[in-house]
C-alpha cells in the first residue's frame, strides 16, 4: 500500500533501507523535503511503495552519537596485582618474641616425670619459670648454665601445678626420637631478641604481639610448620636465617631436623 503521509516543516530524511530478513541494503543521505508534500499517487506514492521496508528517520542538525566503543576482549589477561605482597610467614615470625635465655636453675618437676622445670633469665627483673618435656632426651646437667632459645610470648599454661611462661625451643629429627636444644651462638646476650634475615633487619623489627594476641591469631601454629635446621644446622624460616647478633641459631647434630 502506497504511503500517505504530509511531512510538516523542513529538514532531511535519513533513509535506511532493509529487505523482507531484515538486513540493511542501502542507507541513503539526506533526502529533503519540502512542508505540505503529499505523497499519496503519482510518482512520489511510488516512491513511498518503494521504501515500504524502508525505515525512515528525521535528522537535525546535531550529529549522531558516536556508536559505542566495542567490549573488551574477554580474553585478555586482567591487569597485574601489584609484587609488594611482602611474606605473609615472615611477617607473622616478626611478631614472635624469641630471645636469648640462660638457664640459671633446672630441676626434674615433682608431679609430671617426663618435664623439667627451669628458672631462665630471658633479660628481664626476674627469671622466667619455664617447664619443659625433655627429660627423655636432654640430661639435666646439659641444661644448667646454659644458653638457650626461648619463644617467650606464649600465654602461661598451668602444667600439673607449676605455670609455665614460655618454651625452649628444639630441633628434633621426623620420628621425633632425638630432640636437642637450638644453641645461641657464642657471645649471644640474655634477654637479646632473635630474628630473621639479614643482620640489616634487626633494627627494622616489629614490636612482639603479646600472648593474647599469639594465641587468638593462632601466630606459632602458623610459623612452626616452616621452622627447619638445613644441611648445615642453621635454623632457617625458609630462606631467612635465625639470627642474634653475635651470629646465626643452630642445632649442633640435628640437620634438616623439624623445628618446635
Amino acid at each position: 500500500m502506497a504511503a500517505a503521509n504530509v511531512l510538516k516543516g523542513g529538514g532531511a530524511l535519513l533513509v535506511s533501507c532493509r529487505n523482507h530478513a531484515g538486513n540493511v541494503l542501502s542507507t541513503s543521505s539526506s533526502v529533503p523535503f519540502r512542508t505540505g508534500i503529499k505523497t499519496e499517487g503519482s510518482k512520489r506514492g511510488m516512491f513511498w511503495r518503494h521504501l515500504s521496508f524502508c525505515a525512515v528517520t528525521t535528522s537535525s542538525s546535531t550529529p549522531a552519537a558516536a556508536p559505542p566503543p566495542p567490549p573488551a576482549d574477554a580474553s585478555s589477561p586482567p591487569p597485574p596485582l601489584s609484587s609488594d605482597d611482602g611474606d605473609p610467614i615472615k611477617d607473622a615470625a616478626s611478631m614472635l618474641d624469641i630471645r636469648v635465655g640462660l638457664v640459671l636453675k633446672a630441676w626434674r618437676h615433682e608431679e609430671a616425670d617426663s618435664l623439667y622445670v627451669e628458672e631462665v633469665d630471658v633479660g628481664e627483673p626476674e627469671p622466667r619459670i619455664i617447664c619443659s618435656g625433655l627429660v627423655k632426651y636432654v640430661p639435666l646437667d646439659h641444661l644448667q648454665d646454659k644458653k638457650v632459645v626461648v619463644l617467650a610470648n606464649l600465654k602461661p599454661r598451668n602444667m600439673r601445678g607449676v605455670k609455665s611462661f614460655g618454651m625452649l625451643m628444639a630441633a628434633s629429627d621426623a620420628s621425633h626420637e632425638n630432640v636437642e636444644l637450638l644453641v645461641p651462638p657464642e657471645g649471644s646476650i640474655p634477654g637479646e631478641r632473635i630474628w630473621f634475615g639479614s643482620e640489616d633487619e634487626k633494627q627494622s623489627q616489629p614490636a612482639a604481639a603479646s600472648p593474647n594476641q599469639v594465641q587468638k591469631k593462632k601466630i606459632w601454629e602458623l610459623v612452626q610448620p616452616h621452622l627447619k635446621t638445613d644441611a648445615s644446622g642453621i635454623v632457617v624460616l625458609g630462606v631467612h636465617l635465625m639470627r642474634t647478633s653475635a651470629g646465626v641459631v643452630v642445632s649442633r647434630s640435628l640437620k634438616n631436623a623439624n623445628i618446635s
